[in-house]
């Protein structure tokens, strides 16, 4: 065996130690993003099926219940009418490691149904 390979024997286990854990924390990173990314399209999916429901002249319940059934757990919910559009927002947080948190929020808005 030569010298030089007794010296450089603990270098792997040195850069493991340090790559290893990295790669864990990005991929913990990555997964929190497409959970995130995930969430959003979910908020989006509400406020246009609250906005549908709202048009259709549907009482609060429903449209509130249209919602719930698309959105992220703990969402919530405004509708306002402004003429003839009737607007839904929805919004949620997405929890994350530390402060990484996000606030989520999506808005639809769609013409009122005569009648």
């Amino acid at each position: 065996m030569r010298a030089s390979e007794g010296r450089e024997r603990g270098y792997v286990t040195a850069e493991a130690a340090v790559v290893v854990p990295s790669l864990i924390a990005l991929l913990g990173l990555l997964l929190w993003g497409g959970a995130a990314v995930v969430a959003q399209i979910r908020c989006v999916d509400a406020a246009g099926a609250g906005a549908r429901a709202a048009a259709r002249g549907e009482p609060p319940e429903r449209i509130g219940r249209a919602v719930r059934e698309v959105a992220p757990r703990g969402a919530g919910l405004e509708t306002s009418r402004e003429g003839e559009l009737v607007r839904v927002r929805v919004s949620a947080r997405a929890a994350g490691p530390g402060p990484l948190g996000v606030e989520l929020e999506a808005e639809a808005v769609a013409y009122a149904e005569p009648g």
